[in-house]
């Protein structure tokens, strides 16, 4: 049973107004109570069948609190106070109820901690979760170094067109998500193209097929002048680069070089390989600190502050670029210019109704959505179109989100297993030694 406070219906009608997210929710709240209440010919004293709102089979009622005039708030608190009423109420509903549990359910942290101080069951509110522990999220890679048969064994092994294909059978096939890398064991006599890794590009539950994945640590095959430099990148570099996986998601913390790489891939797949037409860049406008105010200029000017990185990463990469860094100044500013012209800087606040064909479309900072404003941007996606989404779970600014709650982690779960999506956590700073020391010890 679900029981509504008084409280709360005057709290959803302080935040039903305007734009934001919290006013969105709030009036979609009294649209489904107002529903409940007028499908029905119950008492409402009595309680609200939940099943009648959409015919599920559901056993619990909706409660309102009729019985005003006795509100009281539990002695030593102050009167007045919403948090306060919520509390008494609760204990007047836990001496009714006896022994039926009341259960205080609340995303309030202080409300949360007021009402165990009092001796009252209370829980946070879990169902907006999209993860349940950030530490098992899915990160990519799979360690089988060290299974065994019957785990996994050798059905047969190939090349095609010089790239070394492996089909693995065995009771662990069942653990390689589609796009995932694998580390194979020894035991399997793994050559030199193996080394690497292999990419999962099949998997039917029994057996498994891999293909070792292209070394992007050889400057032979650098992207833009950017060789990986560890293992991790080596990986996310084969999934940016594969216009086959439509999705590609990178986590890490700061120096690990995630926005370096998809825009290394990009400028390289849209000025070089001609598979996309433009880079379109993104990310959500949330403060570090005190906000500055409102900014000049057109929508891309407005948003030049925030892609303080993309101008950073841009001057790496042309000055790695062997094309731009003959030229002198004025190949290298020509250059520039040239790169600039083919990158986007787009706002979120107007993404609603676009529809994005042929793009490579990099989402910064993607730590800071909701599942909701992640969903919209990737439903963008038109024919041809490659979405990357980057960010660090430990560094989320919005109040109201969680690692658990956050858009890149619902992202990360669901694509899981998708056979044109990918997911790569790169362990490794290399920004610095300080920013590496930095990101452990602060």
């Amino acid at each position: 049973d679900v029981f509504l406070p008084m409280v709360v219906l005057e709290e959803l009608d302080n935040h039903k107004k305007g734009t934001t997210e919290v006013a969105r929710h709030a009036r979609q709240v009294s649209r489904t109570l107002d529903r409940l209440v007028n499908q029905n010919d119950a008492d409402i004293t009595r309680g609200i069948p939940l099943r009648a709102t959409d015919g599920a089979d559901y056993v619990g009622h909706v409660y309102f609190q009729t019985d005003i005039a006795h509100s009281a708030v539990p002695k030593g608190l102050a009167a007045g106070v919403p948090d306060h009423l919520i509390l008494g109420e609760m204990e007047r509903l836990a001496s009714q109820r006896a022994p039926q549990a009341v259960v205080l359910v609340s995303k309030d942290i202080n409300i949360r901690l007021k009402a165990t101080v009092l001796g009252l069951a209370a829980q946070d509110y879990l169902s907006d979760n999209t993860t349940q522990d950030s530490d098992t999220l899915h990160t990519g890679w799979v360690d089988a170094s060290h299974w065994r048969a019957p785990q996994l064994s050798v059905v047969e092994q190939w090349q095609d067109n010089g790239i070394a294909h492996i089909k693995l059978a065995g009771s662990a096939c069942g653990d390689l998500p589609m796009n995932s890398f694998v580390l194979l064991p020894e035991a399997l006599d793994r050559d030199l193209f193996f080394e690497l890794g292999a990419r999962v590009i099949d998997n039917t539950g029994k057996h498994a097929t891999l293909k070792a994945v292209r070394d992007f640590t050889l400057p032979k095959h650098a992207v833009w002048g950017v060789q990986a430099r560890n293992l991790e990148q080596n990986a996310a570099l084969n999934l940016l680069m594969n216009p086959e996986v439509d999705c590609v998601s990178l986590l890490g913390q700061a120096g690990t070089g995630k926005t370096l790489l998809a825009l290394a891939a990009g400028l390289a797949q849209v000025l070089d390989k001609r598979i996309y037409s433009d880079i379109i860049l993104t990310r959500a406008t949330v403060s570090v600190g005190d906000d500055i105010g409102f900014l000049p200029g057109t929508e891309e000017e407005k948003m030049a502050p925030w892609m303080g990185a993309v101008e950073d990463n841009l001057e790496v990469l042309l000055g790695n670029n062997k094309n731009a860094a003959t030229g002198g100044a004025w190949g290298q500013q020509a250059s520039l210019e040239l790169v600039r012209s083919r990158i986007k800087i787009k706002s979120m606040a107007f993404m609603r109704g676009r529809t994005f064909q042929n793009k490579f479309v990099i989402v910064d900072e993607a730590q800071n959505l909701t599942p909701k404003q992640m969903k919209t941007l990737v439903t963008r996606a038109g024919p041809g179109t490659k979405f990357i989404c980057l960010g660090n779970l430990a560094q989320i600014d919005t109040p109201y989100l969680t690692e658990h709650s956050s858009g890149l982690g619902y992202v990360i779960e669901r694509f899981k297993g998708w056979p044109h999506g990918g997911h790569v956590t790169l362990a490794r700073g290399e920004r610095s030694r300080l920013a590496e020391f930095a990101s452990e010890v602060l």
